[in-house]
């Protein structure tokens, strides 16, 4: 494995002590970045009381593992700091079960929601889907930080989008890039949903 579980879940403090509404919190990161955005895994819903199973998504559409992996890519160049990252895994999720020793913790808790700590090098995402989901097809980390704090990816569970804090110039980079559907957000507004 690529990635290491960490014993120590210090790296985390910044998010755990963060004053930030917990809602915004698990879905965009901490406040303080001077922007923010969203990576649309699949569009936004074009009507009320729509269901993820109703947006038109194409066969070939990329999932939403690679997608992060795209954006990560690109925040690559606005750290200083690529080779020491940290990525949250959140304990719910089914199709990546934690191993019986990180279960006993300790994990790193925020309101409604605790996540097994990884450390490791910003290209381990490659090796995620093999690391962890032995291969398969699994959802991407519900954090991804660098160790200079310059940006934070924040994948929850519940949204179809993954909310990314960052200096201007590096959402500007996620912005252009026609591979990913990136939009400018908010994270104290509210956000499009399906229901």
């Amino acid at each position: 494995m690529t990635l290491s579980y960490c014993r120590e879940t210090n790296a985390a403090d910044w998010l755990v002590r963060s004053d930030t509404p917990a809602g915004q919190l698990i879905t965009f990161g901490p406040a303080g970045f001077e922007a923010y955005a969203r990576l649309r895994f699949i569009p936004d819903p074009t009507g009320p009381g729509q269901s993820e199973t109703d947006a038109d998504v194409p066969t070939e559409h990329p999932s939403d593992v690679e997608q992060t992996r795209r954006a990560l890519r690109l925040l690559a160049a606005f750290t200083s700091t690529p080779q020491e990252c940290y990525f949250c895994l959140w304990e719910g999720y089914s199709d990546a079960p934690l191993p019986p020793q990180v279960q006993r913790g300790p994990l790193v808790e925020l309101p409604h929601r605790r996540y097994a700590l990884l450390r490791g090098a910003l290209g381990d995402i490659d090796a995620w889907e093999t690391d962890l989901g032995a291969g398969q097809n699994i959802a991407p980390p519900a954090f991804v930080w660098p160790a200079d704090h310059r940006w934070c990816l924040a994948s929850d569970v519940d949204p179809h989008w993954a909310g990314i804090g960052a200096e201007q110039a590096a959402i500007d980079a996620l912005l252009a890039d026609s591979q990913l559907d990136v939009v400018p957000a908010n994270p104290q507004g509210s956000q499009p949903q399906y229901r």
